[in-house]
Protein backbone atom coordinates (compact mmCIF):
# COMPACT_ATOMS: atom_id res chain seq x y z
CA UNK A 1 0.00 0.00 0.00
CA UNK A 2 2.89 2.35 0.83
CA UNK A 3 4.20 2.32 -3.13
CA UNK A 4 0.50 3.50 -3.97
CA UNK A 5 -0.78 7.32 -3.83
CA UNK A 6 -4.27 7.30 -4.07
CA UNK A 7 -6.24 10.09 -4.82
CA UNK A 8 -9.72 10.40 -5.02
CA UNK A 9 -12.55 13.15 -4.74
CA UNK A 10 -15.80 13.82 -3.56
CA UNK A 11 -18.12 15.31 -5.95
CA UNK A 12 -21.16 17.16 -5.02
CA UNK A 13 -24.21 15.84 -7.13
CA UNK A 14 -24.55 18.54 -9.89
CA UNK A 15 -21.20 16.44 -11.14
CA UNK A 16 -22.92 13.49 -10.53
CA UNK A 17 -23.81 10.38 -12.69
CA UNK A 18 -27.93 10.35 -11.11
CA UNK A 19 -27.92 6.68 -11.52
CA UNK A 20 -24.92 5.78 -9.26
CA UNK A 21 -24.50 8.75 -6.53
CA UNK A 22 -22.33 7.09 -3.85
CA UNK A 23 -24.90 8.84 -1.17
CA UNK A 24 -27.85 10.34 -0.72
CA UNK A 25 -28.39 13.51 -2.37
CA UNK A 26 -31.05 15.12 -0.20
CA UNK A 27 -28.52 14.62 2.78
CA UNK A 28 -26.75 17.72 4.00
CA UNK A 29 -23.52 18.55 2.69
CA UNK A 30 -21.09 16.97 5.15
CA UNK A 31 -22.87 13.63 5.39
CA UNK A 32 -22.54 13.54 1.40
CA UNK A 33 -18.33 13.95 1.93
CA UNK A 34 -18.52 11.13 4.51
CA UNK A 35 -20.21 8.82 2.91
CA UNK A 36 -18.67 9.39 -0.40
CA UNK A 37 -15.84 8.95 1.30
CA UNK A 38 -16.53 5.93 3.23
CA UNK A 39 -17.59 4.36 -0.84
CA UNK A 40 -14.08 5.55 -1.83
CA UNK A 41 -12.32 3.35 0.71
CA UNK A 42 -14.85 -0.12 0.05
CA UNK A 43 -14.05 0.73 -3.76
CA UNK A 44 -10.16 1.14 -3.47
CA UNK A 45 -9.91 -1.49 -0.64
CA UNK A 46 -8.08 0.50 1.96
CA UNK A 47 -8.06 1.87 5.46
CA UNK A 48 -7.11 5.75 4.35
CA UNK A 49 -6.58 7.68 0.97
CA UNK A 50 -3.38 10.26 0.11
CA UNK A 51 -4.90 13.08 -1.18
CA UNK A 52 -8.66 13.96 -0.74
CA UNK A 53 -10.10 16.51 -3.03
CA UNK A 54 -13.08 18.69 -3.49
CA UNK A 55 -13.76 17.96 -7.12
CA UNK A 56 -15.49 21.61 -7.31
CA UNK A 57 -16.69 25.11 -5.54
CA UNK A 58 -20.08 23.91 -4.21
CA UNK A 59 -22.59 27.03 -5.47
CA UNK A 60 -22.18 28.46 -2.22
CA UNK A 61 -19.69 29.82 -0.38
CA UNK A 62 -21.26 28.32 2.97
CA UNK A 63 -22.00 24.72 0.97
CA UNK A 64 -18.24 24.66 -0.07
CA UNK A 65 -16.90 25.63 3.39
CA UNK A 66 -18.95 22.66 4.91
CA UNK A 67 -17.54 20.26 2.48
CA UNK A 68 -14.38 21.57 2.87
CA UNK A 69 -14.87 21.27 6.83
CA UNK A 70 -16.31 17.72 5.98
CA UNK A 71 -12.98 16.96 4.85
CA UNK A 72 -10.91 18.42 7.21
CA UNK A 73 -11.78 16.00 10.06
CA UNK A 74 -11.40 13.06 7.51
CA UNK A 75 -7.46 14.75 7.66
CA UNK A 76 -7.40 15.41 11.50
CA UNK A 77 -9.06 11.96 12.15
CA UNK A 78 -6.02 10.20 10.14
CA UNK A 79 -8.17 9.09 7.56
CA UNK A 80 -6.73 11.15 4.66
CA UNK A 81 -3.30 12.51 4.54
CA UNK A 82 -3.43 16.03 2.60
CA UNK A 83 -6.06 17.66 0.96
CA UNK A 84 -7.03 19.42 -2.09
CA UNK A 85 -9.62 21.36 -4.63
CA UNK A 86 -10.41 20.98 -8.20
CA UNK A 87 -11.93 23.00 -10.89
CA UNK A 88 -10.51 26.24 -8.95
CA UNK A 89 -10.36 29.21 -11.02
CA UNK A 90 -10.75 32.30 -8.87
CA UNK A 91 -8.06 32.96 -6.93
CA UNK A 92 -10.11 35.20 -4.37
CA UNK A 93 -11.90 31.88 -3.90
CA UNK A 94 -9.07 30.04 -2.98
CA UNK A 95 -7.15 32.27 -0.83
CA UNK A 96 -10.70 32.56 0.99
CA UNK A 97 -10.72 29.09 1.25
CA UNK A 98 -6.98 29.17 3.02
CA UNK A 99 -7.45 31.62 5.28
CA UNK A 100 -11.25 30.19 6.50
CA UNK A 101 -9.87 26.50 6.74
CA UNK A 102 -7.69 24.42 9.69
CA UNK A 103 -6.18 22.04 7.16
CA UNK A 104 -5.05 24.26 4.04
CA UNK A 105 -5.03 22.96 0.56
CA UNK A 106 -2.06 20.70 -0.48
CA UNK A 107 -3.20 20.39 -4.01
CA UNK A 108 -5.18 22.81 -6.62
CA UNK A 109 -6.15 20.66 -9.85
CA UNK A 110 -7.34 22.56 -12.69
CA UNK A 111 -7.54 21.88 -16.43
CA UNK A 112 -4.92 23.13 -18.46
CA UNK A 113 -6.02 25.36 -20.99
CA UNK A 114 -6.58 28.73 -22.37
CA UNK A 115 -10.02 29.70 -21.29
CA UNK A 116 -8.08 30.28 -18.04
CA UNK A 117 -5.52 32.16 -19.41
CA UNK A 118 -3.57 28.59 -17.71
CA UNK A 119 -3.91 29.78 -14.54
CA UNK A 120 -0.59 31.56 -14.61
CA UNK A 121 -1.84 33.91 -11.56
CA UNK A 122 -3.24 31.14 -9.50
CA UNK A 123 -0.24 28.83 -10.17
CA UNK A 124 2.49 31.70 -9.08
CA UNK A 125 0.20 31.99 -6.28
CA UNK A 126 -0.01 28.62 -5.14
CA UNK A 127 4.08 28.13 -5.68
CA UNK A 128 4.41 30.72 -3.39
CA UNK A 129 2.21 28.99 -0.60
CA UNK A 130 3.58 25.77 -1.38
CA UNK A 131 0.62 24.38 -3.09
CA UNK A 132 0.87 21.64 -5.65
CA UNK A 133 -0.34 22.37 -9.02
CA UNK A 134 -1.61 19.09 -10.87
CA UNK A 135 -2.98 19.80 -14.24
CA UNK A 136 -5.74 18.03 -16.45
CA UNK A 137 -6.71 17.58 -19.66
CA UNK A 138 -3.42 19.07 -20.37
CA UNK A 139 -3.07 16.64 -23.80
CA UNK A 140 -6.58 16.58 -24.89
CA UNK A 141 -7.43 20.78 -24.40
CA UNK A 142 -3.74 21.75 -26.08
CA UNK A 143 -3.40 20.46 -29.41
CA UNK A 144 -1.97 23.39 -31.49
CA UNK A 145 0.56 23.92 -28.67
CA UNK A 146 1.48 19.79 -29.12
CA UNK A 147 1.03 20.38 -32.93
CA UNK A 148 3.05 23.67 -32.58
CA UNK A 149 6.05 23.81 -34.75
CA UNK A 150 8.15 24.61 -31.51
CA UNK A 151 6.91 21.48 -29.95
CA UNK A 152 7.33 19.23 -32.74
CA UNK A 153 10.76 20.65 -33.64
CA UNK A 154 11.78 19.73 -30.02
CA UNK A 155 10.58 16.33 -30.00
CA UNK A 156 12.98 15.67 -32.80
CA UNK A 157 15.49 17.14 -31.25
CA UNK A 158 14.94 14.92 -28.47
CA UNK A 159 13.54 11.53 -30.22
CA UNK A 160 10.61 12.15 -27.99
CA UNK A 161 6.39 12.16 -28.34
CA UNK A 162 5.22 16.25 -28.31
CA UNK A 163 3.20 15.06 -25.38
CA UNK A 164 6.56 13.65 -23.41
CA UNK A 165 7.43 17.42 -24.33
CA UNK A 166 4.36 19.10 -23.13
CA UNK A 167 4.82 16.99 -19.79
CA UNK A 168 8.79 17.22 -19.63
CA UNK A 169 7.95 21.36 -19.76
CA UNK A 170 4.96 21.34 -17.10
CA UNK A 171 6.94 19.07 -14.27
CA UNK A 172 9.95 21.37 -15.21
CA UNK A 173 7.71 24.33 -14.67
CA UNK A 174 7.09 22.78 -11.36
CA UNK A 175 2.94 21.07 -12.54
CA UNK A 176 1.90 17.93 -11.57
CA UNK A 177 0.26 16.61 -14.81
CA UNK A 178 -2.26 14.11 -14.67
CA UNK A 179 -2.83 11.42 -16.76
CA UNK A 180 -5.84 9.24 -17.72
CA UNK A 181 -4.84 6.87 -20.64
CA UNK A 182 -5.46 3.65 -20.00
CA UNK A 183 -2.72 2.30 -22.98
CA UNK A 184 0.09 0.24 -21.56
CA UNK A 185 2.23 2.53 -24.09
CA UNK A 186 1.40 5.81 -23.45
CA UNK A 187 1.56 5.30 -19.54
CA UNK A 188 5.46 3.71 -20.43
CA UNK A 189 5.88 7.53 -22.45
CA UNK A 190 4.68 8.99 -19.64
CA UNK A 191 6.45 7.81 -16.98
CA UNK A 192 9.76 7.87 -19.04
CA UNK A 193 9.57 11.59 -18.89
CA UNK A 194 9.96 11.52 -15.02
CA UNK A 195 12.54 8.57 -14.62
CA UNK A 196 15.18 9.11 -17.29
CA UNK A 197 16.93 12.14 -15.33
CA UNK A 198 18.73 12.95 -18.63
CA UNK A 199 16.01 14.35 -20.53
CA UNK A 200 15.98 17.86 -19.71
CA UNK A 201 14.61 21.12 -21.66
CA UNK A 202 16.96 24.23 -21.80
CA UNK A 203 15.96 26.99 -20.00
CA UNK A 204 15.75 28.99 -23.61
CA UNK A 205 13.61 26.16 -24.63
CA UNK A 206 11.26 26.55 -21.33
CA UNK A 207 10.98 30.57 -22.16
CA UNK A 208 10.19 29.58 -25.91
CA UNK A 209 7.28 27.32 -24.64
CA UNK A 210 6.38 30.08 -21.75
CA UNK A 211 6.30 32.73 -24.89
CA UNK A 212 3.91 29.76 -26.72
CA UNK A 213 1.62 29.59 -24.22
CA UNK A 214 1.34 33.72 -23.64
CA UNK A 215 0.88 34.42 -27.85
CA UNK A 216 -2.35 31.59 -27.09
CA UNK A 217 -3.72 33.77 -23.98
CA UNK A 218 -2.96 36.51 -26.38
CA UNK A 219 -4.84 35.26 -29.34
CA UNK A 220 -7.80 34.36 -27.18
CA UNK A 221 -8.02 37.45 -25.86
CA UNK A 222 -8.66 39.60 -29.47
Amino acid sequence: REDLFLQTKYTPPPGQDPASIPYDPRASVPSQVRKSFETSLRNLGTEYIDSLVLHSPLNTAEKTQAAWEAMEELKLQGKVKQLGISNCYSLPLLKSLCSASRVKPAVVQNRFYVDSGYDTELRQWCSENRIIYQSFWSLTANPGLLHSPLVKGLARKYARSSPQILFKYLTERGIVPLTGTCDPIHMKEDLEVLEDKNFVLADSELIDIDNLIQQACNSADQ
